[in-house]
């Protein structure tokens, strides 16, 4: 897996980001077992149930392309900081796939350091 394509990938995403109220730009990337990329961005809306997560949208873009197993995630905001899925996020990935407890999250880079999807979501009830 090439982890500065991911890098790249995710800031790209971050771009196309739809922000008119907070300004604050998320992009994801994330990696695939089979060795694809699929972004996504956040996207607001002032009936704020109907926004959607930067991981969120990449994990949909995922699916509608009949996939659902993910190696890396990385999720970059505006300032170049990385941030963990919200809990909304982790739920949906881990219950995507019986080995979505090994998902990969990327915290920081350049000096990488990841943290398993299962340490961000212990005890989860299934």
């Amino acid at each position: 897996m090439d982890q500065n394509k991911l890098i790249d990938l995710a800031w790209k995403a971050r771009e196309n980001a739809y922000v008119p109220y907070s300004h604050f730009k998320v992009g994801a990337c994330i990696a695939l077992k089979d060795g694809t990329f699929v972004q996504g961005c956040n996207i607001e809306n002032a009936a704020y149930g109907s926004t959607m997560c930067a991981e969120r949208n990449a994990i949909a873009n995922m699916i509608t392309h009949k996939d659902n197993k993910i190696e890396k995630v990385l999720v970059i905001t505006t300032n170049g900081r990385v941030l963990f899925p919200c809990g909304s996020c982790r739920e949906l990935m881990m219950q995507l796939d019986e080995s979505a407890a090994q998902i990969e999250i990327l915290m920081s880079y350049p000096k990488v350091k990841t943290i398993l999807l299962k340490e961000l979501l212990p005890n989860w009830w299934a």
